[in-house]
């Protein structure tokens, strides 16, 4: 590649994908896609600020002004969240950091956009399922049919065993080990392989869903299918989720109002382990989290854990006297 070529817009996507995601990070196909769809996203923006179609753009023209206006833009426009907003920028930062080292002339432009920095958002509690209301989610699917029977499966294995929904709809037969020690593999964020065990209930309906699927011996063929026998996507599980939980509903009305997602059986087991007193470096492990500071989010949004703990308190009965300032200047501080 000339120089001239190595500075060009498109020639700088190409190898960012294929060079920098693909061959040298080992990025995930889900990782890809996301910064393929920041991009894109981004190229159609700019292009209609400009006048000018996506080929004919120059690096030039991703400006630090534009990719402002750009993640204004998803906020106001496209109604995406804080957090979605900082993945986009962080999937842009990626691509300029490579940018500026693989082309010496965009090294400012670079800088420019790397120094924008993420918008501070509200840190949510985890949100996750009563007992009472993942057994309603569990028993809603109609198992009398073939289509009922997949849609228990699949959520069973998301309540078992907390797999990422992108980790669920990528296991394949020869993940599953049904004999003892029963165990499932997992490929989760990042190209990391984790290995977590299946409870019996779980073990027992894949060895039946297995044997009815026709997928014994058949080692490259995916677990979880659609009606067309192919591999379920994303959209597809949070489908059959939203049924699944409608249907709840009416026999659990409190579910009416609830947002239920895949990653919401990924918190619930992580709770019901934390409160089984399983040890965070654990369940750190069996999530796949990189740091035990993420893991530590379900110790927060444990209630009954802070119950407890206020319970062993020994707490005074007397409250103690207000304090009242004694000076006019504090006085005014104090009431702002």
């Amino acid at each position: 590649m000339s120089k001239k070529e190595r500075g060009t817009l498109a020639a700088l996507l190409e190898s960012f994908f294929r060079q920098r995601l693909a061959n040298q990070r080992l990025a995930s196909p889900a990782t890809i896609a996301a910064y393929r769809d920041t991009l894109r996203m981004l190229l159609l923006f700019v292009s209609s600020r400009t006048g000018r179609p996506p080929a004919a753009l120059s690096l030039e023209d991703l400006d630090r002004d534009n990719i402002l206006a750009f993640l204004d833009d998803l906020e106001k426009s496209r109604g995406n969240s804080v957090r979605t907003r900082n993945a986009r920028l962080a999937a842009i930062r990626s691509f300029f950091a490579y940018a500026g080292i693989r082309d010496p002339a965009a090294a400012g432009l670079a800088q420019r956009i790397l120094s924008i920095e993420g918008k501070r958002c509200v840190k949510r509690v985890v949100d996750y399922l009563r007992p009472e209301e993942l057994a309603a989610i569990l028993d809603a699917p109609d198992r009398s049919s073939r289509l009922g029977r997949r849609d228990y499966a699949l959520l069973l294995f998301l309540a078992r065993t907390g797999a990422r929904v992108s980790e669920a709809i990528g296991v394949n037969a020869a993940d599953l080990r049904l004999e003892r020690p029963t165990q499932v593999k997992l490929y989760g964020k990042g190209l990391k392989e984790r290995v977590v065990p299946l409870s019996q209930d779980l073990t027992e309906m894949l060895r039946e869903a297995t044997r009815e699927w026709g997928l014994i011996n058949k080692d490259d063929k995916p677990l979880f299918v659609n009606a067309r026998g192919r591999r379920l996507t994303r959209f597809g599980v949070t489908h059959l989720l939203k049924r699944s939980v409608e249907k709840a509903a009416d026999r659990f009305p409190p579910l009416a109002n609830r947002r239920v997602s895949p990653h919401t059986f990924r918190h619930t087991l992580a709770m019901q382990l934390l409160q089984a007193g399983v040890d965070l470096t654990t369940i750190r492990s069996w999530l796949g989290h990189v740091s035990v500071e993420t893991t530590h989010c379900y110790v927060e949004a444990d209630l009954e854990m802070k119950r407890q703990a206020l319970e062993k308190c020994p707490l005074s009965s007397s409250a103690p006297a207000l304090y009242q300032p004694t000076d006019a200047v504090l006085a005014l501080l104090e009431s702002l």
